[in-house]
């Protein structure tokens, strides 16, 4: 008998009618392209999981820790009818198929369980929600479905991406993924949104190798859904995690439903996963090329960051860097450090070659700021300098340690190389591309490299001699997948800001000498560049504490950070910390500069009236939410 098109609209009596051996090979296709309009009428999809009793309080633990992925309606003795859905019928009966689980092996496929009404006595069941519907997203969304290259459901995949593990529940998350035109992401996520809040989030959206996945065409389950050239993979959590997660604790004895069925059940329960209100749809925005990664975050996070980009983004030398501006180049960049977990931050800018040291006030401030807000997020962070400026650092960061600026030190080094294969070695493990030691670079007030090679203070004089290749490093992680890299300047002669040269070639004095020919891939325009550091480390905040782009950072596993934790809010810039940055830098004689002068000023511009105005604006801005 063929098994009817519309059987999610019938009464589960009678669907169970039809659920006989000889239409079992059609159920999987069936359940994958159901009707979701019957969650309207009363029923929405679940899928069930039949657990000795004694693993029942680990399963739930799991389920718990784990609830972006698998959200638990709730549990019941496995004889009974469920208790929170008192009208669904007995487990024996419930799922159209059941596979069987021995010691982590499947051992069979079965109509019912009613053969096994003994060992179900001591058994427990839980049902886990699958209400949000892929397919209805996407018709939301006006992109077309693609056929399937088999007869089951939509693929699922395996990844690297490990669940968190809890009382021998050990499993790697499983994901589901469709094809998705580039210029249809935002209307996608917008339709996911609509359809099922947070839970229709997606985890991934891009490269399936950066989850481990080797081969979309070959997926662990199902049928490989096909991509096209103009599409982005986009991976959702899949409630086949749960069926792993059985696999893994290897129990003697267990029943799940099997990939691709669902069961509908009544609509008498409220699910688990969090709703988010209709303004915190989320964004998406490319974070890297290759491989291609894209991040999302909520729409208000997005804008408190673009207030940030804007309060940095005032002109007091009145040097035109308005010109240079580059719309959420401050959203990107911070979105792919937020991703990255090895950072190497550059700074030094040797304007003053008659004096020792020859550098200026602005750039180690904003480089260790960021790097104290890198660390608390657990992120490894190195810095790089002049050999002939290492003494310098090394006083800087330890006195930084001190006063309270840092909390620990950051790592310092140095880099001599004299040819891309130098720079490549000191990027990547034993020079191996594959293996590289830093996948995210950021230069902050760095002498950059102009067109003919030499490098210009903004009065156009040379000081080659006293710039380490540091731009080197730049240029090779362009070539190397998998290391992303971010400019701060306000003036054009800084590393990275080769991404807006033409701009400062036009607008900048001195602009057609000076420019830096290096690019970044994100390029921050600043009135003065530590306020750049400030405001990178700002955003991460307030991305750390989106609950939509923490949920994607963590694809979902385990349980959300919270945001705002104390350590964070310690961590940001403050007008403490940057005063005694600062007088750090005058105690070591470093100047401002533009005067020159060795004292509490950058750039000729007073710290007390000007600096910490700025400072305290943008904390203000970040943390006005809490």
């Amino acid at each position: 008998m063929p098994f009817p098109a519309a059987h999610s609209r019938m009464p589960f009596s009678l669907l169970l009618r039809f659920c006989l051996p000889s239409a079992i090979r059609t159920l999987p296709k069936a359940a994958h392209i159901r009707n979701t309009s019957s969650m309207t009428e009363g029923r929405q999809p679940a899928s069930v999981m039949v657990l000795p009793r004694s693993l029942a309080p680990a399963f739930e633990s799991f389920c718990q820790g784990n609830r972006g992925l698998l959200p638990l309606l709730g549990q019941s003795e496995a004889v009974k009818p469920f208790p929170q859905l008192s009208t669904v019928p007995d487990i024996r009966t419930i799922c159209p198929q059941f596979q069987k689980y021995e010691f982590g092996a499947c051992t069979g496929m079965l109509t019912s369980l009613e053969g096994y009404s003994e060992q179900l006595k001591d058994m427990v069941t839980f049902i886990i929600d699958c209400s949000f519907s892929i397919e209805e997203a996407l018709e939301q969304a006006g992109i077309p479905g693609r056929d399937l290259t088999g007869p089951s459901h939509a693929g699922a995949y395996k990844t690297t991406v490990p669940c968190a593990t809890i009382a021998g529940f050990c499993c790697p998350l499983v994901v589901t993924m469709r094809p998705v035109p580039k210029d249809k992401l935002e209307r996608l996520l917008r339709a996911t949104h609509s359809v099922g809040g947070q839970q229709g989030q997606p985890i991934h959206i891009g490269d399936p190798e950066l989850l481990g996945i080797k081969a979309l065409s070959k997926p662990d389950y199902g049928s490989y859904v096909e991509c096209r050239p103009e599409d982005v993979p986009v991976f959702w959590p899949s409630q086949l995690t749960s069926l792993e997660a059985v696999i893994s604790c290897k129990a003697p004895l267990a029943f799940t439903s099997p990939p691709g069925c669902i069961v509908m059940i009544p609509k008498d329960t409220v699910s688990p996963a969090s709703c988010l209100p209709p303004e915190m749809v989320p964004e998406v925005h490319a974070i890297s090329k290759d491989p291609l990664h894209y991040s999302i975050v909520s729409a208000p996070a997005a804008q408190r960051v673009r207030e940030l980009e804007s309060t940095i983004a005032i002109d007091p030398g009145n040097r035109g860097i308005g010109h240079l501006l580059l719309k959420d180049e401050l959203l990107q960049a911070a979105l792919s450090l937020s991703h990255a977990s090895s950072i190497l931050i550059t700074t030094g800018f040797p304007t003053h070659f008659n004096h020792e040291p020859p550098e200026e006030t602005d750039g180690p401030p904003g480089a260790i700021a960021l790097a104290a807000f890198l660390q608390v997020l657990g992120k490894e962070t190195a810095i790089v300098v002049d050999q002939r400026a290492l003494n310098l650092h090394m006083k800087i960061v330890e006195d930084a340690v001190k006063q309270g600026v840092l909390k620990t030190p950051v790592p310092l080094l140095t880099y001599q190389g004299r040819s891309m294969e130098d720079a490549q070695a000191f990027l990547c493990k034993d020079g191996d591309p594959k293996s590289p030691r830093f996948d995210h670079l950021v230069a902050i007030e760095r002498a950059g490299r102009a067109a003919d090679g030499n490098y210009y203070n903004a009065r156009k004089m040379n000081i080659k001699h006293l710039v380490d290749p540091i731009d080197d490093i730049f240029l090779a992680a362009q070539k190397i997948p998998g290391i992303s890299s971010t400019g701060i300047g306000d003036g054009g002669n800084e590393l990275g800001m080769g991404r807006v040269k033409e701009a400062v070639k036009k607008y900048i004095r001195n602009g057609d000498v000076i420019a830096c020919d290096v690019e970044a891939d994100f390029a921050i325009i600043a009135g003065v560049s530590n306020w750049g550091g400030y405001a990178l480390a700002c955003a991460l905040y307030i991305l750390n504490s989106c609950q939509v782009h923490e949920r994607y950072l963590r694809r979902a596993t385990g349980l959300s950070r919270g945001a705002g934790e104390q350590s964070w809010i310690q961590a940001l810039p403050s007008v403490d910390k940057e005063e005694k940055m600062l007088g750090i830098l005058v105690q070591n004689q470093v100047r401002s500069g533009v005067s020159g002068i060795v004292g509490m000023e950058v750039d000729g511009l007073p710290f007390h009236s000007v600096h910490a105005e700025m400072v305290q604006k943008l904390v203000d801005a970040t943390t006005v939410h809490m």
